[in-house]
């Protein structure tokens, strides 16, 4: 990817994968899977063309929102949707953003009936959905939480974004135990939290009856391995001879107080194979 929009610490990331998958996917030939890719640029190419690279507060008035909206409309808070997607899209950097509109990294399940898009995750060319537009895939997201394993998290207040992002992890969203500060440290480096409202007592009890009246309608549990595997490869640079902080950020569009806070590098010295984790 072009640009890096995030950079977060390696022993975070690296203490294990991040969300868990699913997949429903038939044998298909690489020939086969990228004519289909090629379909769906050919679908998508007025989006497409109009790609401009986001970093991630670029990303962040994009979509915040869309977030607010969904927080409204079913309580999740925004800024959990919003550190999600930073986060799974690289502020929208991805290949699947781009192409597929997915800033989630949702593959398809057996009751999917969209377009399909193939990207090698847990298995090799796995299927992800493919969306008309972004606001498609932040909807589908909401959708994808509605299930019994993740009822609980619907009774917590939608501006309490730290007990959704640990409610994430109990409920089994990531296998990364590290997963909720990851979001947390999203959250809080970009105020995320500002777009996060409360609610009375009364609208709270109206939203818990509806949504988990939605959820008593779709009792399976999210199932495992529906959300794309964090590569982290893509997500490490490896420090190179005559490399510096500052030619680096320029690489990568970030700043050089970005690579060192994001880091935690208390200077600018960096040593010749030191990985920096980068999250285009």
């Amino acid at each position: 990817m072009k640009k890096a929009v995030y950079v977060l610490s390696a022993a975070i990331l690296l203490a294990g994968c991040a969300p868990r998958h699913y997949s429903t996917n038939p044998a298909i030939s690489n020939r086969e899977a990228r004519r289909n890719n090629q379909q769906v640029q050919q679908y998508n190419r007025n989006s497409i063309a109009g790609y401009v690279p986001l970093t991630s507060r670029q990303y962040i008035d994009k979509y915040k929102n869309i977030a607010i909206q969904e927080m409204n409309l079913y309580g999740i808070p925004a800024s959990i949707t919003l550190a999600q997607g930073l986060y799974e899209s690289g502020s929208g950097n991805s290949e699947l953003a781009r192409f597929a509109n997915n800033h989630f990294g949702i593959k398809c399940t057996s009751d999917w009936k969209g377009k399909s898009y193939y990207k090698d995750d847990d298995e090799h060319n796995d299927r992800f959905r493919v969306y008309d537009r972004p606001e498609d895939s932040f909807r589908d997201h909401s959708n994808f939480l509605k299930r019994k394993n993740y009822a609980f998290l619907f009774q917590l207040d939608k501006n309490d974004y730290k007990g959704w992002a640990y409610g994430l992890k109990k409920a089994g969203y990531a296998t990364n135990p590290q997963y909720p500060q990851l979001l947390i440290n999203i959250i809080e480096k970009y105020s995320l939290y500002q777009y996060d409202q409360p609610e009375g007592e009364e609208q709270k009890v109206q939203r818990e009856d509806n949504v988990l009246a939605q959820i008593r309608q779709n009792p399976a549990p999210a199932p495992k391995d529906s959300v794309m595997q964090s590569n982290v490869s893509d997500k490490l640079y490896t420090v190179q001879q005559g490399d510096t902080l500052y030619n680096i950020s320029k690489r990568f569009g970030l700043t050089v107080d970005e690579l060192k806070t994001l880091n935690d590098l208390p200077d600018n010295n960096i040593r010749i194979g030191q990985r920096l984790l980068v999250v285009k």
